[in-house]
């Protein structure tokens, strides 16, 4: 099982990663732009993107928009200073799963686990 942590500061969000690691039984992949996420998500159909809102080449909502035509199953993640309402209303109709905070740590990593283990089911399980 694969996630793309989609960052140009993947040093800075280790904890979240080691820790989506630790509990979702995935491997990690980096990508530092979006045209590199893409590129991820079209060769691996991987299970997580997790995309930072200040990624290069491309808004993060507009990511999310572009992996939904690559794969629909991706399920994503974005990074994002709006408040809930706002993030709601800017993001309606791309199947994120969850915002996350500017610097999401290991508790934001474990919130998403929950959540994307409501959508997928646990690890192993058929179709997961």
């Amino acid at each position: 099982m694969i996630h793309v942590l989609a960052s140009p500061r993947p040093v800075e969000l280790e904890p979240f990663t080691d820790e989506l690691v630790r509990l979702g039984g995935a491997r990690v992949i980096h990508a530092p732009d979006a045209a590199r996420a893409l590129e991820l998500a079209a060769a691996h159909a991987p299970e997580l993107v997790v995309i930072d809102e200040n990624l290069p080449g491309m808004p993060s909502l507009e990511l999310a928009g572009a992996l939904l035509r690559v794969n629909a199953m991706i399920n994503t993640a974005v990074v994002s200073a709006l408040g809930e309402e706002d993030f709601h209303e800017a993001s309606e109709g791309l199947g994120i799963l969850m915002p996350l905070v500017p610097t999401p740590g290991p508790e934001d990593a474990a919130a998403l686990v929950r959540a994307l283990r409501a959508v997928t089911g646990p690890v192993g399980a058929p179709g997961a």
